[in-house]
């Protein structure tokens, strides 16, 4: 359980980061969905190029293999829930890096989800 635990801890934060970045990166990169398809294409070229979206895209395939590893040898009904630890990840870093409000309503439930999280998770242990 202590493996799964870590290497979810290492899948989850590698996810979060990559989000993180996927989303500073796009909102540098501009609204697209008032963007003629010309606008579009010349979006996704530059993308292409942009490193916070080829890292963001890196931290993203990293989380893909290490949650590959992690169903290899856990249940699907204790490693899924564990996912949810990116909901506190990225409510601390949206609203450190990305400088996006979290309220207290937002933050409660991110706790109550985590609540959720570790119940089912000490129940895969027996």
């Amino acid at each position: 359980m202590l493996k799964t635990f870590i290497i979810m801890l290492m899948a989850v934060s590698a996810g979060t980061i990559g989000d993180i970045l996927l989303a500073k990166g796009m909102k540098e990169m501009g609204d697209i969905s008032a963007m003629n398809l010309r606008g579009i294409l010349n979006v996704a070229i530059q993308a292409l190029a942009t490193p916070k979206l080829i890292i963001g895209t890196a931290m993203l395939a990293i989380f893909f293999f290490l949650w590959l590893a992690v169903l290899s040898w856990e249940d699907l009904s204790v490693a899924l829930p564990m996912q949810a630890l990116n909901y506190v990840l990225v409510a601390f870093l949206s609203q450190w890096f990305l400088g996006e409000t979290v309220s207290p309503l937002r933050w409660t439930g991110t706790i109550l989800v985590c609540v959720g999280v570790m119940l089912i998770t000490k129940s895969g242990a027996h």
